[in-house]
Parts: structure tokens; C-alpha cells; sequence
């Protein structure tokens, strides 16, 4: 498989900067210190803290645009 072809690609390359923003954002307030470009020396753990508060955000504004 390509890495053309996986499914973490950003679908609207100008939403990449927002999205690097706000994993930034989460980042800070969770106390995980992410730097400019390759992190891969966080845990598995704060990696996994920063996606899934992420997620719960996403979700959370979706469900507010609803009502």
C-alpha cells in the first residue's frame, strides 16, 4: 500500500494546517509537549490522549450544529 493510499490522509490538503493547529491546541492543554514536525518519541498513551480528545471534540461540535 502506497502512502498515497492510507486512510490518514487529509482529504482537503488546505484543512491540514487547521488540523495540525488544533492537535497542537489539544496537545498543550492534556500537558503533551508536542514539537514541530516528527514526535515520535511521545507514548503510545499521549498519542492515543491527544487523538481520542480530538475526536470528542469533532463529535461534540457536530452534535452542537445540529440542534
Amino acid at each position: 500500500m502506497s502512502s498515497q493510499n492510507r486512510s490518514n490522509r487529509v482529504e482537503v490538503p488546505e484543512a491540514k494546517a487547521a488540523m495540525d493547529r488544533f492537535k497542537t491546541e489539544v496537545a498543550s492543554e492534556l500537558g503533551v509537549n508536542l514539537k514541530e514536525g516528527y514526535n515520535g518519541d511521545i507514548s503510545a498513551r499521549e498519542a492515543g490522549s491527544i487523538g481520542g480528545e480530538m475526536v470528542r471534540r469533532m463529535i461534540k461540535s457536530y452534535e452542537e450544529s445540529l440542534k
